[in-house]
């Protein structure tokens, strides 16, 4: 009997085996968990020398955007080379910088540590029952691609709108819908490994890696406004 997942590669013009998808899969979790590295020690340097606060506000969305889509390009470039890794590095890296605002505002609160432990945890939870979910969920996921995308493009509009309106109830309902949004597309871009859809492992570990900073840094909003303890 004809194998779905090559049936499915080779109307894309790759053909992967079982042992090839393990492969890349295998590869994509090693990576993502040496990212976490660099991610941590550029939150301790945006935390000690305040160089996170650059990305808050209008001007530092917009710097912020501008350097990570200029990452994400030398990524794409040198996926298929041995400079690849080290550049998604340098990029878990400026997102830990990017992240460090947050975390300092978070660690003034009493608990601040931990509410980083359990925005952590529940980031791990997520990604534990999203691929769990990816390896018995046998139906073509490939159809989110487009309402995921798109619900991203509508939270990407109504943040800048709300940075001008400020509205605290406006932010609560984008960090849940963020959360909902990331969460669904972890699960997609972990099926899309499983069925030998990407083929190339640094690329593969940009998706999942953009998924976990997003529900992580959305939880971590929504802990700290319910659950921060003022001193």
């Amino acid at each position: 009997m004809t194998d779905r997942f090559t049936t499915l590669g080779s109307s894309f013009g790759y053909v992967l085996s079982a042992e090839q998808r393990n492969k890349v899969l295998r590869n994509t979790y090693w990576l993502l968990a040496l990212s976490l590295i660099p991610t941590v020690l550029g939150a301790w340097v945006g935390v000690a020398s305040g160089v996170g606060m650059v990305f808050r506000g209008g001007l530092g969305m917009v710097l912020f955007l501008g350097i990570a889509f200029g990452f994400m390009y030398a990524i794409e470039k040198t996926k298929n080379s041995a400079t690849g890794v080290p550049v998604l590095l340098g990029f878990t890296f400026f997102m830990g910088l990017m992240l460090s605002s947050l975390i300092a505002m978070t660690l003034g609160f009493r608990n601040g540590p931990q509410l980083i432990m359990t925005a952590f945890g529940g980031t791990a939870g997520v990604f534990l029952v999203m691929a769990s979910l990816a390896t018995v969920i046998k139906r073509d996921l490939s159809g989110m691609a487009k309402w995921l995308s798109v619900g991203v493009v509508v939270l990407l509009v109504a943040g800048v709108i709300n940075m001008f309106v400020a509205s605290s109830a406006g932010m609560l309902a984008m960090s849940v819908a963020a959360i909902g949004i990331f969460s669904a597309f972890m699960l997609y871009d972990i099926k899309r490994i499983i069925d030998g859809g990407e083929t190339n492992y640094i690329t593969a570990t940009l998706a999942l890696y953009l998924d976990l900073i997003n529900v992580f840094q959305n939880l971590l909003m929504l802990l700290g406004i319910f659950g921060g303890e003022r001193e």
